[in-house]
């Protein structure tokens, strides 16, 4: 009984950890996609936060810093997907996939100038992102230690869970969010009510650049501690995934990226048993995300107007 309930401990903690950069990269992908943009270079945005991220938090030893610097360098390259997109009128997969190409080109070319390797140097205790509540329920008991599992997760955690209630408040509750969300279903009639399609769309690829870039640096800040070139891969392309099954919706791409968190937190406990091929066990989440696609792509209610490059009327 205790070592399903340290096992479970492990599992739930693990979900936290893997789905709170997916989360973050998620929520970006609704506020660009809801607009009408169609944004896959959220890979290229968490590979730029992750390693911006690492590299400020390296060398100022603050990881708040760091961690906001990961998210303006996932802006920067969500403002160049919007002035290719929304501005010139690019295809936007094309974009998407140029920024998922030039994203890790640049920094691993700034990495190789800054410290002779494609590897940053690994961060220190005091240069992550903090756990919250660490040690708090004391290691002594099985219920101790499943609470510190549980509960003693980063700060980045707690705040994405918040941003998932600020998001939601700003698609429904606001006057921005209607003229998002009908930016992304009838460009048209926005123009003809007096609302700036150009500058909601603009805005809202930089934001999805801005929350992707800090989801990377989630990566690269707790578990992992320093910036490779892998340490990214797949990852935007699983929150994308998530986005979709939860039909563009702030509170379905919580549910999706839990999933996806969960099948890595399952990965962690396996992988750790004996028995059980470890190249089988790196394949669930991918499989899952294959499966998922299958199942709800038709069956999310894309915007209108999503892919559609806008072109003012004169």
């Amino acid at each position: 009984m205790n070592n399903f309930i340290n096992s479970l401990g492990i599992i739930l903690y693990a979900t936290l950890v893997y789905a709170t950069p997916l989360l973050y990269a998620g929520l970006g992908s609704c506020f660009s996609e809801v607009s009408g943009v169609v944004n896959i270079g959220i890979e290229g945005m968490m590979t730029a936060g992750a390693f911006t991220g690492t590299v400020v938090a390296y060398f100022t030893g603050n990881p708040w810093i760091g961690f906001i610097c990961g998210g303006l360098a996932g802006a920067f390259f969500g403002m160049l997907h919007a002035v290719a997109t929304v501005l010139l009128g690019a295809d936007q997969t094309i974009a998407g996939t140029a920024i998922n190409m030039l994203g890790p080109g640049i920094v691993i070319m700034i990495a190789k100038v800054l410290f002779d390797s494609t590897d940053t140097i690994p961060l220190t205790a005091t240069q992550k992102i903090p756990q919250l509540f660490s040690g708090l329920f004391g290691t002594d008991t099985t219920f101790g230690r499943f609470m510190n599992n549980v509960f003693a997760t980063y700060a980045s955690t707690y705040l994405v869970f918040i941003a998932v209630i600020v998001v939601w408040f700003v698609f429904y509750k606001t006057r921005f969010g209607l003229r998002m969300r009908a930016c992304g279903e009838h460009p048209m009639a926005c123009e003809t009510l007096g609302i700036n399609v150009i500058s909601m769309r603009f805005l809202c690829v930089c934001l999805s650049g801005f929350l992707a870039g800090l989801g990377g640096a989630c990566v690269t800040m707790t578990v992992s501690t320093q910036f490779r070139p892998i340490s990214i891969v797949g990852q935007g392309f699983i929150a994308i995934a998530a986005v979709i099954f939860g039909k563009f919706r702030p509170q379905g791409a919580l549910v999706g990226c839990l999933l996806f968190g969960f099948c890595s937190g399952l990965k962690v406990v396996l992988g750790g048993s004996s028995g059980f091929n470890m190249h089988l066990i790196s394949m669930i989440p991918y499989i899952v995300t294959v499966i998922v696609l299958i199942l709800f792509v038709g069956k999310s209610h894309v915007p209108a107007a999503n892919g559609k490059p806008y072109i003012k009327s004169r």
